[in-house]
């Protein structure tokens, strides 16, 4: 049975309330200004925020390394609200610390946030939407909604970090030894997303991460008695975390003296467990249910004010308080940030290539000749599975790219993910290095999706690799990518039936529509070896959204291409692979390994004098982009016979086939049997190919 510290859940009907300071005002008017947005919008959560107030302040103005003047500076200490519900307490300290605001990738002189934006909080066209979004509000480091998703997004930070360091810093120049700290609550603690994370970071003995949980103990449903009863300070002590605990959220003093604790503990994360009330100081609502997802009311906010000694005056901000911040905050994050700088000039003198590495991480930008060593494949019968010719382009980007780094989910065998030579990413007590690029996340994909997405928002560029049916287990961390415009990589492998005995459990069927009807997300499923060079040539210069490769097991023939189109057709996502020079009565679209079939279908048809055309199409999303008159030219509206093979759902193909047009692909789940076996049973074959062509030409 978990150790609860008992504490005064509601305020005192009357009165009670300390001698003011300026610490308690300042804490005081982040309450009152997340209770006064979440009643105006008649929407949100104001519990959280009023009970994490002293603590979120604390941080901030005590310890946090951080400049409110340049938002952007690369070495400031990293703040993640995991508990995005309580964005009012993350937009209240945007707007009294003063952080400036971010336009096209540069700091501006205005403030991210005024107090209008805070009016305006969950309404349509406003910088204060309901959850936090990166990119949306400067002051904002990473998406966070889903819970769990910033818990596993900070291990991610924390981890580039490690790296950045190891790679840079020299002696003399410590440019990279920033603290990650991320504010979690009881849902972060239920979801198993953070505790895969969790357990990662503990394993990686990331000592640069803390994470504070505030443990309230109330859901939406009530108390957390109804289902969480755990102890969970065992629970992060089992991971290898450092775990601290602070009886009273008040307890400033207290809280920042267990802070200091974190940053001198540099071989283990940190676990503080905070206990507070939500709502602190409602007379009516502390410590219930109703505070957590629904305004307080206009008369429980008044008597709440007044018990605080706080005006009754909406979204009122003391005299003295936004200097206050910049009197600490914003003080020591300005000298940090000055002092950095000149350290880094410095750097550039003594480290030019370095220094100019690191220049272009910040602007995601690429080194020149980084696709110089990118090979070209040899027309082969026999072919390579993709996942084969994958790997080896991985590694010649790799070699000129040294910000690339990535790891399996215990899959790096099978999806071929390893940088040869590159080292594990490891304490050096697990026989690695923090300088090495492959990550070996265990079987976690969940979490490995949302740190590959925390990596990438320190500018490393990050991919996570595992077998596509899995991609299920990782959704939530693609969707986010996308929503975040991060430029994560994701390699999925046995991409098909083509997995064979493994069966229907293995074999995905749905994943690639699940992925496609993502928006932002790019879907690569190359058809041989020479696509995959393209794909890789594609995706590396995406900066602003995610990519997906979806990668064969078995080998696919390596097509010849002084006779059919160049692969370079990649890059528009679908192109005319190739052509009978006619009008065509018949045009075969396939991807990935099915394109094979399409290929010697496409051979046949010509022999026997019937105008076809084959168009590989490894990307919809490409082909999308593209003018509508390539799209014409590609597939010509007025050639209704269409043919498409895919071993996949059918959903979403009678674009391109229109609905008189026939689909080749997968209307239920696989089985477990030989491949050869499969693709006779499941219809994959040239001569189906063939007869559904030929119907379609009105032969």
């Amino acid at each position: 049975m978990r150790s609860i510290h008992v504490q005064q859940n509601r305020a005192p009907e009357a009165g009670g309330a300390p001698a003011r300071d300026i610490d308690r005002t300042c804490i005081d008017t982040i309450r009152t200004l997340s209770m006064d947005a979440v009643q105006k919008a008649n929407s949100g959560h104001p519990g959280t925020a009023m009970a994490l107030a002293p603590v979120a302040y604390t941080l901030w103005q005590d310890a946090l390394s951080y400049d409110p003047a340049d938002p952007l500076w690369p070495a400031r200490d990293r703040f993640v609200l995991s508990v995005g519900h309580a964005s009012m307490l993350l937009y209240s300290l945007i707007h009294l610390s003063g952080i400036r605001d971010v336009v096209g990738g540069k700091v501006v002189d205005a403030p991210s946030l005024t107090i209008d934006d805070l009016k305006q909080f969950r309404q349509i066209g406003s910088k204060t939407p309901g959850h936090p979004e990166y990119h949306h509000t400067a002051g904002v480091e990473t998406t966070t909604g889903p819970l769990g998703q910033g818990c596993a997004n900070s291990v991610g930070m924390a981890i580039a970090q490690k790296w950045l360091a190891a790679r840079f810093d020299k002696p003399g120049f410590p440019l990279f030894d920033y603290h990650v700290y991320t504010l979690c609550g009881d849902g972060d603690m239920m979801e198993g997303v953070a505790s895969e994370a969790a357990s990662t970071a503990g394993h990686l003995k990331l000592g640069n991460l803390t994470w504070i949980y505030d443990s309230n103990r109330i859901s939406i449903e009530g108390s957390t008695d109804i289902a969480f009863t755990e102890d969970v300070a065992k629970r992060f002590d089992a991971y290898g975390w450092q775990v601290l605990v602070l009886k009273d959220a008040n307890d400033t003093a207290g809280f920042l003296k267990l802070l200091e604790q974190a940053k001198a503990e540099t071989t283990r994360p940190t676990f503080i467990l905070v206990h507070s009330v939500i709502a602190w100081g409602a007379p009516k609502k502390a410590g219930t249910a109703a505070a957590h997802g629904e305004p307080l009311g206009a008369d429980e906010i008044k008597a709440t004010k007044a018990f605080y000694g706080a005006s009754e005056q909406d979204f009122f901000v003391p005299d003295g308080v936004l200097k206050h911040f910049q009197d600490g905050l914003g003080a020591r994050g300005a000298a940090a940030s000055k002092k950095w700088k000149a350290l880094f000039a410095e750097y550039k003198k003594t480290y030019p290539g370095e220094a100019a590495e690191i220049e272009l991480i910040l602007e995601r930008k690429l080194p020149e000749g980084w696709d110089s060593e990118i090979p070209t494949y040899k027309t082969d019968a026999k072919g390579v599975a993709s996942r084969q010719s994958s790997g080896e382009v991985l590694n010649a980007v790799a070699a000129k790219l040294p910000w690339l780094i990535g790891g399996a989910a215990d899959l790096a065998p099978s999806t071929k993910t390893l940088i040869k030579d590159g080292g594990a990413f490891q304490p050096t007590e697990w026989n690695g290095s923090y300088a090495g690029r492959n990550l070996h996340f265990g079987v976690r994909e969940h979490a490995m999706g949302a740190i590959v997405n925390g990596i990438a928002l320190s500018g490393v560029r990050p991919y996570g690799a595992g077998f596509l049916i899995f991609s299920d287990y990782m959704k939530p961390p693609i969707r986010l990518a996308s929503l975040m415009g991060l430029p994560s990589i994701f390699v999925f492998t046995h991409d098909s039936i083509g997995v064979g005995e493994d069966g229907p459990t293995h074999q995905p069927i749905e994943q690639l529509v699940q992925l496609r009807a993502t928006p932002g997300v790019i879907v690569l499923r190359p058809g041989d070896a020479n696509e995959v060079a393209e794909a890789w040539r594609t995706l590396i210069p995406l900066t602003n959204r995610p990519a997906v490769l979806a990668l064969s097991r078995q080998n696919l023939p390596t097509l010849d291409r002084e006779k059919y189109a160049p692969a370079s057709g990649v890059q528009k996502g679908a192109y005319v692979l190739a052509d009978s020079g006619k009008t065509p009565a018949v045009i075969l679209i396939a991807t990935g390994s099915e394109l094979q079939l399409a290929v010697e279908a496409y051979e046949k048809l010509i022999a026997d004098g019937v105008a076809a055309r084959v168009v590989s199409m490894p990307s919809w999303e490409l082909f999308e982009e593209q003018p509508q008159s390539y799209r014409d030219e590609v597939l010509p509206p007025a050639v209704k016979g269409r043919v498409a093979i895919e071993a996949a759902s059918p959903i979403g193909w009678h674009r391109y086939v229109g609905e008189a047009g026939t689909f080749i692909g997968m209307n239920g789940f696989g089985a477990s049997a030989p491949l050869p076996d499969l693709l006779k049973k499941f219809g994959f074959t040239v001569d189906a190919v063939i007869a559904a062509a030929r119907k379609q030409a009105g032969l």
